[in-house]
């Protein structure tokens, strides 16, 4: 992998190395939940340009709707939301991606990207050139099996996402929401704005706000500072449950 630096010669040569480097995909730390997680070592002599590991801050945009599709990114950590403007100029966000997840499959299939894809969360991503993933698509099944498999998990997550976060009442979508953000781990949660929940849950900003503020009163949330929550996923799945 390449990693992006501010020193352009640095990044010259890093250039370079990638041409004969690109085999380092196979030692990604997530490489099991990666694109390439199928590939052998011969499906890498394949890659004939560079993969690049870009970081990018929360508020930066990796590309927006009827762009040329130049690349797909693997998500390696942080938060990347698709977003779809509506005709009244309201925004809906559609899909979250995180760990493992491939934003821009759509160009293999189109021109361009079908959403804007935005940093929610300080993000590590791998941007591979949508011609390698053509040509190893063509050429190794294993590519292939795992593009069908990614198609499938994308069409599987925008099902959940109708059926978890845009049915029932308010504060049941919001507390569904809250459950899919925290650790199973330790029950931590970093919540988005509030701007940005609502156009997950397809609700205002006030009822965001007003449904947060509520969880906080009762117990269900636990404010950490910072938008970052201690969350009482038993309660908070009574709530999910109600209609």
């Amino acid at each position: 992998m390449l990693h992006v630096v501010g020193d352009t010669r640095v990044e010259k040569q890093a250039i370079a190395n990638a041409w004969s480097g690109v085999s380092n995909c196979e030692n990604c730390g997530i490489r099991h939940l990666a694109l390439f997680a199928d590939l052998e070592h011969t499906d890498f002599e394949l890659i004939h340009k560079p993969i690049v590991e870009v970081e990018k801050k929360a508020g930066d945009r990796l590309y927006g709707e009827g762009d040329q599709g130049q690349f797909l990114y693997t998500v390696r950590s942080g938060v990347i939301k698709l977003t779809q403007y509506l005709p009244d100029g309201g925004q809906r966000i559609v899909r979250l991606l995180r760990t493992g997840d491939v934003a821009g499959l759509e160009v293999l299939v189109n021109p361009t990207y079908e959403h804007y894809a935005t940093v929610l969360r300080d993000a590590e991503l791998c941007q591979i050139p949508r011609d390698v993933v053509e040509r190893l698509n063509r050429e190794t099944p294993r590519l292939h099996n795992q593009l069908l498999n990614r198609w499938h998990t994308a069409v599987k997550q925008a099902d959940e996402w109708l059926t978890e976060l845009s049915t029932g009442s308010s504060k049941s979508r919001v507390a569904r929401l809250v459950i899919g953000l925290s650790d199973k781990v330790d029950n931590s949660c970093y919540l988005f704005s509030r701007e940005d929940l609502g156009a997950i849950l397809g609700v205002t900003t006030e009822t965001t706000s007003r449904i947060i503020a509520e969880f906080k009163r009762e117990g269900s949330l636990k404010d950490l500072g910072k938008n970052h929550f201690l969350a009482d996923l038993v309660r908070l799945q009574n709530i999910a449950n109600e209609n």
